[in-house]
């Protein structure tokens, strides 16, 4: 609904109006010459109970007058002020045609009296002491307008950080449901798939036992070790993220030899590494002590270990090195093994990607490791990192703080 303008009966209004530009500061000091003179250049405006007089952004070439009525000033929801009768506002188009800061809505049915820029300028050039009058009131309410504006400023920030929040919770609940998701897809495909291989095997050798030689069953056994200790790895990554999503796995520091942590680490991998004739390097230096949950550490240092040697193939070499850098040491294990795809690099450490890949003999994974690995090192005060190049190998570095005496 547009404003609706009527123009009235001079000699029946002009006293009214002069008596309400008496009330208006800026023309307060104006003796009735000019006030009558003003007063011709008002055009009535009504408006209807929230009707916009104009909106945040408009152009506006025309200062408002309140005869009589109600009016807000805000942003949206957020209320900075109200106007009633024998108020003002826009003054500032008179000398200055700009877009508004803030909405202007009716509160009630209202009767404006609206001075265009035009008319004004008319005026002042006629009757100078009338510009200084405005000027004077203009800084009155530039003072009260920057309170305004603060509070807009202030509000926009505090919308923003109500967002930001929103945005923060949503991802947060998108990780939950991932988290959620991934749980059920291992409990209903990694961790049934296992069990229902030794269970069927164990049928067949309690039916059939007779009936197979000894090389068939020592197949069968062998089948059986294989799939209950992938099982068993199974079960230890679930437990281990179960506790770090429920928040009960405490870290605690200590200090720790870094190249003790690596010659431990590789002693448990070195008969797997042996039977893929896969070398393993240490390349450490003795008494580069470390900050560090040795438990957690291990569990890292063991998943990127255990990946290497299951993503290389025989004749190829596996490295664990360290450096320090700063206050922090940088761990690495590094391979020339198959490498990792580009496309799969940014997805290995989230929850929600469900990256998996089998090993060069075969080996099976459930893809936690890695994103227990990036959580334990996080937790320790260091990050974690991959590059890899596809067909030429892997490089996963870890920084973990340094012990200071």
């Amino acid at each position: 609904m547009g404003l609706r303008f009527r123009g009235l009966d001079k000699s029946n209004e002009n006293i009214d109006r002069i008596a309400i530009l008496k009330d208006v500061i800026i023309f307060s000091e104006s003796d009735d010459k000019i006030l009558k003179r003003l007063s011709s250049f008002l055009t009535d405006v009504f408006i209807v109970q929230n009707e916009a007089v104009f909106h945040k952004g408009d152009k506006l070439n025309a200062m408002y007058i309140i005869a009589k009525g109600k009016v807000k000033v805000h942003d949206g929801d957020h209320v900075f002020t109200e106007f009633t009768d024998r108020d003002f506002f826009g003054e500032y188009s008179l000398i200055d045609y700009s877009a508004r800061s803030a909405t202007v809505t009716a509160i009630k049915d209202t009767h404006l009296l609206r001075l265009d820029q035009e008319d004004f300028h008319k005026i002042i050039e006629d009757n100078p002491d009338v510009s200084k009058a405005v000027l004077k009131s203009l800084i009155k309410r530039l003072r009260k307008n920057n309170i305004l504006e603060e509070r807009l400023t202030q509000n926009s920030l505090k919308i923003q950080r109500q967002r930001d929040e929103l945005d923060k919770q949503k991802k947060e609940l998108e990780e939950l449901n991932a988290t959620k998701d991934k749980f059920f897809t291992i409990i209903a495909h990694d961790l049934k798939n296992p069990f229902n291989t030794v269970i069927g095997l164990t049928e067949l050798l309690i039916e059939r036992f007779n009936s197979y030689d000894a090389g068939k069953i020592q197949e069968f056994i062998y089948q059986i070790h294989k799939f209950s200790n992938n099982a068993y790895n199974l079960l230890e990554d679930l437990l281990q993220w179960a506790k770090s999503q429920t928040g009960r796995i405490e870290v605690n520091p200590e200090k720790i030899d870094i190249f003790e942590l690596a010659i431990e680490n590789k002693s448990y991998f070195e008969e797997k590494a042996d039977e893929k004739g896969v070398n393993i390097d240490i390349k450490v230096p003795m008494q580069l002590y470390a900050l560090i949950d040795k438990n957690m550490i291990t569990t890292v240092l063991r998943n990127l270990i255990s990946n290497a040697v299951k993503f290389t193939n025989k004749g190829d070499q596996i490295s664990i090195e360290a450096l320090t850098n700063n206050n922090l040491i940088e761990i690495s294990v590094i391979d020339t093994g198959i490498g990792i795809p580009k496309n799969n690099l940014e997805y290995i450490f989230k929850i929600d990607s469900n990256i998996s890949t089998q090993g060069t003999a075969d080996e099976h994974g459930t893809g936690l490791g890695l994103i227990i690995s990036k959580e334990f090192v996080e937790k320790n005060g260091g990050t974690i990192f991959v590059d890899s190049i596809e067909g030429k190998g892997t490089k996963f570095t870890f920084t973990v703080p340094v012990f200071k005496e």
